[in-house]
């Protein structure tokens, strides 16, 4: 025999997002010429909010415009706003064209901009270090003089 007592089932309940007080915080834009992320951080470097233009939907070479640029840098700006953040410092990195649009958007979302900074590689002429081969030319034979061994004091 069997009871007929109904199954109750919980419905699962997610845990809420604590809501933080942050004050000021970091955005780092780094534009590539396939994609823009924006991530925002508080000064620790902890992530508070991030978007890139293929979470706003975009896919393929639509990625790389500045207008996907724009919308997930506004993204990213509502959602750290949520914890109260108001004035930022802002890093770019990259070459991409999503670089000054997304600035642009961090500012008119009404956030403080207290600095900007560049933080693009750029890239030299020199290769690594030089082979065993190579290295030998670069080493000048310095013929000893008086002046060359006398004491510095």
């Amino acid at each position: 025999m069997s009871t007929d007592q109904p199954v109750v089932v919980k419905p699962k309940t997610k845990a809420k997002k604590a809501k933080k007080s942050i004050q000021s915080g970091i955005a780092h834009i780094t534009a590539s010429f396939n994609n823009t992320i924006v991530t925002i951080t508080d000064v620790s470097g902890n992530v508070v909010s991030w978007s890139s233009s293929g979470v706003k939907g975009f896919k393929g070479s639509r990625k790389s415009t500045p207008f996907a640029a724009q919308l997930a840098a506004e993204d990213a700006a509502h959602k750290a706003m949520e914890h109260g953040m108001k004035s930022i410092n802002v890093f770019i990195k990259g070459p991409g064209s999503g670089r000054e649009s997304a600035l642009r958007a961090l500012a008119s979302t009404g956030f403080k901009i207290n600095l900007i900074r560049d933080l693009t590689p750029i890239p030299t002429t020199a290769a690594g270090h030089p082979s065993d081969a190579g290295f030998d030319a670069l080493v000048f034979n310095v013929p000893e003089s008086s002046e060359s061994t006398r004491k510095v004091t």
